[in-house]
């Protein structure tokens, strides 16, 4: 459903020598990666939108079955570079379905508080880059500043900032390190003074205001026949959040709401993110008060390796583990879908396995894919100019995309 235009603004036939073909990217910085839009135009108004996707190509999915099951992990990061926990999760969930696994009450709740913190971390890119691309500035630093305090923290878990590998097949890579707590405590307790300067800084500002209200509006029924989720859902009214639709490690014991908007704009889907920081915010400060000691492996000897302490004691033991993660850990014949509620929508992820030590399929569900396929809807009889707020909007990351 295209936007309602005043008459004088309407898209009529005329012939073709009146309309112009632009290319618009892929190295323009707006479209946020390398995507290329070819572009109809009437003027500056947009006939016939089409994206070009496949200039970061990676063949991410294929080389899964050249990898280990626990190999794989490091190539999840590497899709959605702004979500890589997200990512380790929805892979290493769906593996741990076909080895019957059960996760300690400690890992699954380190699992939420770093998914909601590198939740966080993605929307504040989103933020800072969409903010940018219409215009305004500062809200982009302000945004990093508190993004850093995020990665150093993902960084002293894990030993990476833009890909950690954090999770395992079975549960985490190693324990919270000391004074994390402390650390974590510290950023929440000061992170809703700084949502409140991104509100202070671009909510009440009437130049945003105008180039997002009413623009890109994609109707709920729309919405839903392309298969949005996410936020880009969320804006157009639809209540899915895979967190409270399907619950995962333990989110169904936790306190937050799903924010949903009506305006179907990119003004809707803009609201919708910032009322999810806060929710993630929520999660976080729940996710802590739940922390209690215990093992952050699941008890599968030929899956994960046992904790330092058994290693000191068990030097045979210890042997026979590393073998056995030297050569791999076959995982039972079958398939599975697992689903998790990703910074940019449903990510899902499909793994067959023939019995053997590596699969024999991984496929995603990505949420920047699908979303984008819809980008054409929003973006016909819009101006120019309004193709970069929309694009802003949807937060997509090419990495995903051509995977």
């Amino acid at each position: 459903m295209a936007a309602t235009l005043p008459p004088q603004f309407e898209v009529v036939d005329r012939p073709l020598d009146t309309q112009m073909t632009i290319s618009m990217g892929p190295q323009h910085p707006s479209t946020h990666g390398v995507l290329r839009l070819e572009l109809v135009l009437d003027g500056e108004m947009i006939v016939k939108c089409t994206p070009d996707i496949g200039y970061l190509h990676t063949g991410m999915e294929k080389l899964f079955e050249y990898k280990k099951f626990q190999q794989g992990i490091v190539i999840t990061d590497r899709m959605d570079y702004l979500n890589p926990l997200g990512n380790n999760l929805a892979y290493v969930m769906a593996v741990e379905k076909l080895l019957g696994l059960e996760i300690p009450e400690r890992a699954q709740t380190i699992r939420v508080l770093m998914c909601e913190l590198q939740r966080i971390a993605s929307h504040l890119v989103w933020l800072g880059t969409h903010a940018l691309d219409i215009g305004a500035m500062t809200v982009f630093f302000y945004c990093f500043r508190e993004r850093e305090k995020i990665l150093n923290m993902i960084e002293a878990a894990s030993g990476g900032r833009l890909t950690p590998s954090y999770f395992r097949i079975g549960g985490l890579m190693m324990d919270l390190p000391a004074g994390f707590e402390r650390r974590c405590q510290q950023f929440i307790d000061k992170f809703l003074p700084a949502v409140d300067e991104f509100h202070t800084l671009l909510t009440g500002n009437r130049i945003f205001q105008r180039r997002t209200q009413g623009v890109g509006i994609i109707s709920a029924e729309d919405a839903i026949d392309w298969g949005l989720t996410g936020p880009s859902l969320r804006g157009s009214g639809v209540n899915i959040d895979v967190r409270r639709t399907d619950p995962y490690t333990g989110y169904e014991q936790y306190d937050f709401e799903v924010p949903i908007e009506t305006g179907c704009d990119v003004w809707a889907r803009y609201i919708v993110r910032m009322r999810e920081l806060k929710e993630s915010h929520k999660i976080v400060r729940q996710g802590l008060g739940r922390l209690q000691p215990g093992p952050i492996k699941a008890d599968a000897p030929k899956v994960v390796l046992p904790d330092r302490e058994a290693m000191k004691t068990h030097m045979d033991a210890l042997i026979h583990h590393f073998l056995i993660v030297a050569e791999g850990f076959n995982v039972p014949a079958g398939e599975v879908y697992h689903a998790i509620e990703g910074s940019k929508g449903e990510l899902g992820c499909y793994v067959k396995s023939d019995g053997g030590p590596k699969p024999s399929r991984v496929h995603f569900r990505g949420p920047s894919f699908i979303n984008l396929s819809a980008l054409p809807l929003m973006a016909e009889g819009e101006m120019i100019a309004d193709v970069v707020a929309i694009i802003g909007s949807l937060d997509i990351v090419l990495g995903e995309i051509d995977r």
